[in-house]
């Protein structure tokens, strides 16, 4: 590491409140532990952390899984999902793991993701420290981009289950129109501003999202047909699809690592049984189980969204429709965090530290982030594959291999293992992270350009 990149440290240290002295960094031969010194403004509890955790991955990826499944076929996408699953939580690990080491070593309280890229790479590989300096605003773009993706998406979903209910009982309108109804509350629910604040709402979202499930899978389970009827393996070239799908909705790296940012007890996030592994073993275990059930029930008719395969006739399948509105209007302001928070605190924060009008220039920023949200809903409304599109281009980077080449770096010469075998693993996984981005990304984007035609 260069002398000039300390400050990076020393900045983190006074911005928490921990300067390195010998009272507060280390006693005689006492490590110095970052968890000790991280001090969060508004911290959340361990139960407070899983329900975000839940709600920021029970979103509208879980309603897609039966069409990622009719994409997979029935035993391709059990198995699949699982394994996706379990790299997507191992790569969490690995990132707050890797994280936490590179904290201990710079003697920092917390380092935000594109940090950490940009200071392992300082102190990994020769050829890979001329990158250094351009890797955290990578990190930026992708983070945002995912995210924004991700409340897009949300905006779509949230204007065409109104629609659905309003041709039903009221007047026909475009969803367009839903979505500028929808503009004004979503900028409201924007101006909360931190996760403690949030949290009530997240879980009046989880109530309503698991009655919303109840009530969808009444529907799935009533007269079910064989499972003779569906495809065991579906079409090899539809598998990027569903694999963007899937890791759209398995993973939700920037919302996690907010979270484990802003723990009360952050040592009891990772661990077999902290609270990342036990959120996400009940994700996997629903979203194996709906996409299963979903596509027997609907077959190749699956749509985007199974609320829309529900009877239109009926008031209770209505119902959903607007139990998931709900949720997920909801969920837009936990999603919507994470660009917030880095459009704020990397690029705008220390310009306006001081300005006597600093909450009026957040506060239009965050309005700004809503209403390009909402510009870019209203020009491309195509759910299904946009899901697929930011599932693949984002998260195969952030949620796969960007998390091994910190690990790489951070444990670069000598803490390889026996026969460098974190490096070979890791290699393994940015091959599959890169894989899933080329394949995925030109699957998605050939799909959607045909769409359009």
């Amino acid at each position: 590491m260069e002398k000039g990149d300390i400050g990076l440290g020393e900045i983190k240290h006074k911005k928490n409140g921990s300067q390195a002295s010998p009272n507060s960094v280390e006693q005689g031969d006492i490590p110095y532990d970052p968890h000790v010194h991280r001090q969060v403004e508004h911290p959340t509890t361990n139960t407070e952390t899983l329900i975000h955790l839940l709600k920021g991955s029970l979103g509208t990826g879980i309603l897609a899984m039966p069409e990622a499944f009719k994409n997979s076929g029935l035993v391709v996408g059990s198995i699949a999902t699982v394994i996706i699953g379990a790299i997507c939580t191992y790569c969490l690990h690995v990132l707050v793991r890797a994280q936490y080491e590179l904290c201990k070593k710079l003697k920092v309280p917390v380092l935000t993701y594109p940090e950490s890229m940009k200071l392992a790479l300082q102190n990994g590989p020769h050829w890979l420290r001329p990158f250094a300096n351009v890797s955290a605003p990578i990190v930026d773009v992708f983070m945002i981009s995912y995210q924004l993706g991700i409340c897009c998406v949300y905006i779509v979903f949230v204007a065409t289950n109104i629609k659905n209910v309003a041709d039903t009982y009221m007047t026909a309108l475009d969803e367009r129109i839903w979505m500028l109804i929808l503009l004004l509350p979503l900028i409201l629910i924007n101006m909360i501003r931190n996760l403690k604040l949030l949290a009530p709402f997240s879980q009046a979202a989880n109530v309503i999202t698991f009655v919303g499930l109840g009530i969808v899978m009444y529907y799935v389970f009533d007269k079910l047909p064989p499972i003779s009827e569906r495809e065991y393996v579906g079409n090899p070239r539809n598998f990027a699809l569903y694999f963007g799908t899937t890791l759209f909705a398995l993973e939700a790296v920037g919302v996690i690592i907010a979270l484990e940012n802003n723990m009360q007890t952050p040592k009891s996030f990772g661990g077999y049984f902290g609270v990342l592994n036990r959120g996400m073993t009940g994700i996997v275990i629903m979203y194996v189980f709906v996409g299963f059930f979903g596509y027997i029930k609907y077959g190749n008719d699956c749509l985007g969204s199974v609320t829309l395969n529900l009877p239109a006739k009926e008031i209770l399948a209505q119902s959903v429709n607007v139990i998931f509105a709900i949720a997920i209007f909801i969920t837009y302001a936990l999603q919507c965090y994470v660009p917030v928070e880095i459009i704020w605190n990397t690029y705008m924060k220390k310009r306006y530290e001081n300005s006597k009008h600093r909450l009026l220039v957040e506060y239009i920023m965050r309005t700004g982030v809503v209403i390009t949200t909402f510009l870019l809903a209203v020009a491309i409304p195509r759910l299904a594959l946009f899901i697929s599109l930011f599932g693949a281009l984002c998260l195969s980077a952030l949620g796969i291999a960007f998390p091994a080449i910190i690990e790489i770096c951070v444990y670069w010469p000598d803490r390889l293992g026996p026969f460098y075998f974190t490096l070979w693993k890791d290699l393994l996984l940015i091959l599959f992270g890169i894989l899933g981005l080329v394949v995925g990304t030109g699957t998605s984007i050939n799909d959607i350009i045909v769409s359009f035609q």
